[in-house]
């Protein structure tokens, strides 16, 4: 904590800003990692309750209660949504093939979803490209500050050196900090959000499936 404290009251108003940037950086970062943690359980969590549910209802009025009481997350209910929705008389929508149009609306009720489920990695993927940058020009800048001071005070030696140059590398490790859990979250929720659409891709087909079939009953 000395060395963040002597270099924020030694530094300008760049070495500050970087130092300000790396802070909401990090808890930007944590802010959707916990958000997301928490999220993407509930949505496993629904996915793994609401499936079986669903497929062992009696009927399709019976399998859409079932999606209300255990889809918390709303990550099937949209696609039996899209599905049974009314076609308009008198649109295109209405004027292709029944299969065509069941494919077109499960396909973008399946990205609205998937979008939903993807929300912060751009940002978490972002911090943990850029945050070791910044750490690293925080470093150079505090260097380039400290040699200026010391050398227009004269007397260069070592000693006075090292002290302020130690101070600025903290500026990298401080960039590494904050970038390495977004990196370890990112790929993490990249792998859970990949499963899971997985899953609501195979529930796309299965129902398309089931209501192809019940059209040709």
């Amino acid at each position: 904590m000395t060395g963040f404290a002597d270099l924020w009251s030694q530094g300008d108003a760049v070495s500050r800003s970087v130092a300000v940037l790396l802070l909401l950086m990090s808890v930007g970062a944590w802010v959707v990692i916990f958000w997301k943690s928490w999220m993407l359980q509930r949505v496993r969590r629904s996915l793994t309750r609401a499936l079986p549910a669903f497929w062992a209802a009696s009927d399709l009025p019976a399998g859409r209660a079932a999606l209300e009481n255990f889809d918390s997350e709303a990550v099937l209910q949209p696609l039996l949504d899209a599905a049974s929705a009314e076609t308009q008389t008198g649109s295109l929508d209405g004027a292709v093939k029944r299969e065509s149009r069941l494919t077109r609306r499960l396909r973008d009720a399946l990205h609205q979803v998937v979008r939903r489920l993807q929300f912060g990695q751009v940002l978490l993927a972002s911090i943990g490209s850029t945050a070791p940058f910044i750490g690293l020009f925080g470093t150079v800048w505090g260097i380039y500050h400290a040699l200026v001071s010391i050398s227009a005070g004269g007397n260069l030696t070592i000693e006075k050196i090292s002290g302020p140059v130690g101070e600025a590398l903290i500026m990298t490790a401080a960039g590494l900090a904050v970038a390495i859990p977004a990196v370890l979250a990112y790929n993490i929720f990249g792998k859970q959000v990949g499963d899971c659409e997985a899953e609501l891709e195979g529930f796309a087909h299965d129902l398309r499936e089931m209501l192809d079939q019940e059209d040709r009953g």
